[in-house]
């Protein structure tokens, strides 16, 4: 690799201390768990890293391929992100395209994600340069806001519950829908604020109101079987705190299984983690959310939002809970 992009790597790529525990002011469970989350941060990192450096496909995967099954697929995250950066500036401007069209295929929901982490760096007036043509999986961007946001400005929207009605009415979709899907990503975020810890999680997300706690509660139980960080025990607990959003954390986690197996990246976490909150293994899992997908049509409800209320009712047996929010506006 050349110097210019060994010092391109190093200018872009934000630096690591961004991502401790310590520095952000989350929640300290145990030093193992501490590990967990920190080592997801800078797998992150070695993914932007990775992407910045190049922005050349075949260059990214040779090096995430040397990162744990765990952990790699943050770094495909994070090379999303970076991509989609430099796409933002002046010149050429398909390297999150390419990346998707090769080795990024089979990680499409961490790269959309990733994407979405870009979104809330850049200027509004760049966003138009985002690319995620799937009409579907293009509402991961969000999520990956709402992480973002979450992560990074802790204060303003995970205590004081913000929302940014001005941001709803910029991005094409139902404004209740658009806030719906960045919940899912704060819910995400939750799950790293609150140290992974499942009583610390609950206790952040039922400080919301009501009406939002579906969507955290999707995405804490997708932070809890992608990231992990808990045991068999504690991901009980988890699933008992939810209370009547149960059946919207296994859907969470039904997604989280269905990322880390189109991407091969399945680990012993996953399985435990799925069987506990969805209450089967993880290819099951993934098949249901794939089953959920057939025959979606907008019909003035986004698609998104009723496929996952499809898997949400299909794990509901197993969870003994109702789905209790349909993907409507708030009456």
């Amino acid at each position: 690799m050349s110097t210019w992009h060994n010092l391109r790597r190093r200018i872009m790529t934000p630096n690591v201390s961004e991502t401790r525990v310590d520095v952000r002011g989350f929640h300290v469970k145990s030093p193992a768990a501490v590990e967990r989350l920190e080592t997801v941060g800078r797998s992150f990192l070695a993914g932007f890293g990775a992407a910045a450096a190049t922005g050349r496909p075949e260059d990214i995967a040779a090096e995430l391929a040397t990162l744990s099954a765990t952990f790699r697929g943050f770094a495909y995250e994070g090379a999303g992100m970076a991509l989609a950066i430099l796409d933002a500036l002046p010149g050429r401007s398909r390297h999150v395209r390419d990346f998707l069209a090769g080795p990024g295929a089979d990680h499409v929901y961490m790269v959309y994600v990733g994407v979405g982490w870009a979104m809330a760096r850049l200027p509004r007036f760049r966003w138009h340069t985002l690319h995620a043509p799937d009409p579907l999986l293009r509402w991961l961007m969000l999520d990956g806001y709402g992480f973002h946001q979450a992560y990074f400005h802790t204060r303003r929207y995970v205590h004081e519950q913000f929302r940014s009605p001005r941001l709803a009415a910029r991005v094409p979709g139902p404004a209740w829908h658009v806030d719906q899907v960045i919940d899912q990503g704060i819910g995400r975020a939750c799950w790293f604020v609150g140290g992974a810890d499942p009583a610390r999680v609950a206790a952040l997300l039922d400080a919301f109101p009501e009406a939002r706690r579906a969507d955290l509660y999707s995405g804490a139980g997708l932070a809890a079987t992608y990231a992990g960080g808990v045991d068999r025990s504690e991901l009980q607990t988890f699933a008992r705190a939810a209370g009547p959003y149960r059946g919207w954390v296994a859907q969470g986690a039904a997604f989280a299984a269905a990322a880390r197996l189109r991407a091969g990246l399945v680990v012993p976490h996953n399985e435990l983690a799925t069987q506990v909150l969805c209450g089967t293994d993880v290819a099951t899992a993934a098949a249901a959310t794939d089953t959920a997908r057939e025959g979606l049509t907008e019909n003035g409800v986004p698609a998104y939002a009723q496929w996952r209320e499809r898997i949400t009712e299909m794990f509901s047996g197993h969870t003994g809970a109702t789905p209790i929010r349909q993907g409507r506006p708030e009456s």
